[in-house]
């Protein structure tokens, strides 16, 4: 049976993935996007996603629960936050901007957890 906790392997690739698709969408904000409201709303979602793929790669070589827990908070975060904004943006899903917060909040928790995981024995 294989392991089902991701490995830092897993957690790096997950922050790559975000990095690369972060520019992707930085650019199509900056060049295909013609509402100047949606073009700055999905900039600043790419910045943020941009900005916690690092702390994703970051994260992804410690160890810990506090390590794990912000991990998978940001995951979350970034998944409600960013998308929410480019489901909204993107794809003319007015009502999915609605998860943002919840996802801001997750992140914010993220950022909480790493700094827990600082008073940890495990990192």
């Amino acid at each position: 049976m294989t392991n089902l906790i991701p490995t830092p392997r897993f957690w790096r690739l997950v922050a790559a993935a975000l990095g690369l698709t972060a520019v992707a969408l930085a650019a199509v904000a900056a060049h295909a996007i013609a509402d100047p409201k949606a073009a700055l709303s999905v900039e600043r979602a790419a910045i943020m996603q941009l900005i916690h793929a690092v702390l994703l790669l970051y994260v992804a070589g410690l160890t810990g629960v506090f390590s794990s827990l912000a991990r998978w908070s940001t995951l979350i975060g970034l998944t409600l936050f960013c998308g929410g904004i480019y489901a909204k943006y993107l794809l003319g899903l007015a009502s999915a901007g609605s998860v943002a917060p919840i996802g801001g909040m997750a992140m914010m928790l993220g950022w909480l957890l790493l700094g827990l995981s600082s008073l940890t024995k495990d990192n």
